[in-house]
């Protein structure tokens, strides 16, 4: 095992390389880290939740957007792909990059086993310090079960777990009671 360190790159060299690049990738703290393909289940979690979101801001100044727009975490410098994204009022994007959006209301990530530790612990703190950030949606693929961070009025954040399919979930960002029947069905 090599003790040497990783070469440190710039946000901006990361960019000339991702947009260049077969696979994607995320941008943290210098490093690049190859993003895995996800499961068919993964998958159909994400487009499932998308066609609800969707129907449901139809009409309304919110948009969805799928894993294919880059957001960046800009106090903390992350560069990633959130599966799902919401944004309310106009897409912001970050300075000089036609690319990558700065201020989502809602973000889902379906978590899977090579990076749930990771989705639920360093990434959703990082993403909780986006000013735009109401709330963080984690989806379990295996069982029947989200867990909901909600930027509350003052600011600290509160987590709400439903695990039953006859189960709804208050999206108040977005003013969505979703249920779970609808994202699990078979």
């Amino acid at each position: 095992m090599s003790t040497l360190p990783h070469p440190r790159i710039t946000a901006q060299e990361y960019l000339e390389i991702e947009r260049k690049a077969e696979f994607k990738s995320e941008y943290y703290n210098g490093e690049i880290f190859a993003m895995s393909g996800g499961s068919p289940r993964h998958s159909r979690l994400a487009v499932r939740l998308s066609s609800i979101l969707d129907r449901h801001l139809a009409g309304r100044k919110c948009d969805v957007y799928n894993s294919d727009l880059r957001l960046l975490v800009e106090q903390e410098a992350l560069y990633t792909y959130p599966d799902v994204s919401v944004v309310c009022g106009e897409l912001q994007l970050a300075d000089n990059e036609p690319d990558v959006f700065v201020n989502p209301t809602l973000l889902v990530e379906v978590l899977s086993p090579s990076t749930e530790q990771y989705d639920r612990g360093t990434k959703a703190k990082l993403y909780r310090t986006i000013p735009t950030l109401r709330e963080l949606l984690l989806v379990s693929q295996n069982t029947p079960e989200l867990e909901l961070y909600r930027r509350e009025q003052d600011d600290n954040w509160s987590i709400l777990t439903v695990k039953s399919l006859d189960s709804t979930l208050k999206l108040t960002s977005i003013g969505l009671e979703l249920r779970l029947g609808d994202l699990y069905a078979a």
